[in-house]
């Protein structure tokens, strides 16, 4: 069940169809993705095994080969009876800032400027396309509910919420691709976020930009989006590559 103000189901903009081929390693990657991008909440179920495996076209046979796999790399665990499932396992700590071989390591294998380029060209994008085709009543609803989870989240669900509110930028664009290519991204992003810390100024300031945003999106005013969203993103590159580079 979705949480207060959260979209009915975060999980839309990544769960897709695999093609012929490559199901196992498709499905892999795609629940990756929703681990990564936390919209399932550390805790909490997987969508059952049916919905999942129809979700994405593969057998439930394959399904719980990769499952397995997750369960084994410490990512999943699975509990039986009747409260029973798949549920999220809590992630390690964040590193503190510039201590340990693991931020050292994560660091160093992603071309940060390539990731906040492609990131921003996406965000901003996705704005502007929403402002111009316009959105329903129930688009609209989406976006203000996931807004609102932002705005009352507590600092350990924050990152998680603000994540689901991009996601559902992107999804509201109306292209299948840029959804696939921004859960990507957005997921290497969050690998970097992880290895800063959460800095409460930073949160303000991305909440006033994130209202400004939503409010040029439902106004049809296309420039002012775009201009919102590249504005976020150079905020969030700035402190990466502070932090970072």
């Amino acid at each position: 069940m979705a949480r207060k103000n959260e979209p009915l189901d975060p999980l839309t903009p990544v769960l897709r169809p695999v093609r012929a081929g490559n199901g196992f390693e498709e499905a892999l990657e795609q629940i990756l993705q929703v681990l990564r991008l936390g919209l399932v909440a550390d805790g909490e179920r997987l969508p059952a095994e049916r919905e999942l495996a129809e979700r994405l076209r593969i057998s439930r046979v394959t399904l719980r080969e990769v499952l397995r796999v997750l369960q084994d790399q410490g990512l999943l665990e699975s509990r039986r009876g009747r409260y029973g499932g798949t549920f999220v396992r809590p992630r390690p700590g964040t590193p503190a800032v510039g201590a340990g071989a693991e931020l050292r390591r994560r660091v160093a294998a992603v071309d940060i400027e390539d990731v906040l380029r492609f990131r921003e060209v996406l965000e901003v994008g996705a704005a502007g396309l929403c402002a111009v085709h316009g959105l329903t009543g129930e688009q609209a609803g989406r976006l203000r509910s996931a807004l609102a989870a932002t705005h009352d989240a507590p600092l350990t669900e924050y990152r998680r919420l603000d994540t689901l509110l991009h996601l559902t930028v992107a999804e509201l664009a109306g292209s299948a691709t840029l959804t696939a290519q921004y859960a990507g991204v957005r997921a290497t992003v969050n690998d970097l976020l992880d290895c800063i810390p959460l800095l409460v100024r930073n949160l303000e300031h991305s909440q006033q930009q994130h209202t400004a945003l939503v409010g040029a999106v439902l106004d049809g005013d296309a420039d002012g989006a775009r201009e919102i969203a590249r504005e976020h993103c150079a905020g969030t590159a700035a402190l990466l590559r502070g932090f970072l580079t």
